[in-house]
């Protein structure tokens, strides 16, 4: 069946847009995206202080978004919040599962409490948020769910055992819900972010006492072919895409937006 590709299709005009822990970083990020695309910008957060400051942020650069306070591993709690949305703003067109954490610690180390927390925030809250929104996409016979995912799932690194372990975790769900739920057109896809430019990385990248790089900045630098860290707004394109009618056909599968880091073996030693 031939079609004529339409530009329009990137348009998020008339969606619903929810995104998990989206008060700021990432999450804040592609939310901005989606707006500017045109979608109506729902978010959570995990207490009324942060969702108070992330509408504040929003309503600074011209954003209205709806704030909700929930925890996303609270599967009673998700229930109630995707019934509000549904009654007060409408059905959620667009799930975005970004709320996240990580503990670095040797797994030796690591406490098995920590290690479940991780579990149950990067992976067990994906699949109660999408267990929420997927019966509303089925009557609509439409939906998009895009997973935050990470390098990590795809390789490991000291001290993230767990975290590696949620997020490869995560891709898998991501593949299972295309797998189960892509007949009745809802496309399930992931966003596997490089290492990202925050306050939080900062000392990670200032310039050592004899100008040199700090180690990991230098590490990152060299293991990137893009030859630089990733900055927030390098997310809104790729994920305005798998949020929008463009990517239609496109599904079960995990975008990493990484600067070219796992397409790359490194540089030679000189």
């Amino acid at each position: 069946m031939t079609q004529t590709f339409d530009m329009n299709s990137f348009s998020l005009n008339g969606k619903i847009a929810l995104i998990t822990g989206a008060s700021y970083g990432i999450g804040f990020s592609l939310a901005t995206g989606f707006a500017k695309a045109g979608a109506t910008i729902v978010f959570n957060d995990i207490n009324q202080n942060l969702v108070n400051k992330g509408i504040e942020a929003y309503k600074e650069i011209g954003i209205t978004a709806h704030g909700y306070v929930c925890d996303v591993t609270d599967e009673k709690a998700v229930q109630t919040m995707i019934q509000d949305i549904e009654k007060n703003i409408g059905a959620v067109d667009i799930l975005v599962n970004n709320a996240g954490i990580i503990k670095r610690v040797p797994m030796h180390e690591m406490n098995v409490e920590d290690f479940r927390k991780v579990i149950d925030i990067d992976l067990n809250a994906p699949f109660i948020m999408a267990k929420a929104v997927i019966p509303s996409m089925i009557k609509k016979r439409q939906g998009k769910i895009i997973n935050i995912c990470s390098m990590m799932s795809e390789l490991g690194r000291e001290t993230v055992s767990a975290y590696a372990a949620a997020k490869g975790g995560l891709k898998m769900l991501t593949k299972n819900i295309a797998s189960e739920y892509g007949h009745h057109n809802i496309q399930c896809n992931g966003i596997g972010p490089g290492y990202i430019e925050t306050i939080q990385t900062a000392p990670l990248r200032e310039k050592q006492a004899d100008g040199s790089r700090h180690p990991f900045d230098q590490f990152i630098v060299s293991r990137t072919p893009a030859n630089r860290w990733r900055c927030a707004d390098d997310l809104m394109g790729p994920a305005v895409f798998l949020a929008s009618d463009a990517s239609n056909f496109v599904n079960g599968h995990i975008l990493y937006v990484d600067g070219g880091i796992l397409a790359y073996i490194g540089k030679q030693p000189e």
